[in-house]
């Protein structure tokens, strides 16, 4: 059963246009960029040292 309270769509992501969410992280490093096009989708630019890395991608607006 679906809570009103976290509302899923039904491929199980939390639905959207619900407001926002508050989020804690702990890493290493963070940048600020603005995903640019590229085709069908977007696309962000980091650092070449990143390479290999893993990132989590979190839309700010």
């Amino acid at each position: 059963m679906l809570s009103e309270r976290n509302p899923r769509n039904k491929n199980g992501s939390p639905a959207s246009g619900k407001g926002k969410v508050r989020l804690e992280i702990l890493g290493e490093e963070i940048v600020e960029k603005t995903v640019k096009p590229s085709g069908n989708s977007g696309r962000v630019y980091l650092p070449m040292i990143w390479v290999g890395s893993r990132v989590k991608i979190i839309r700010l607006n």
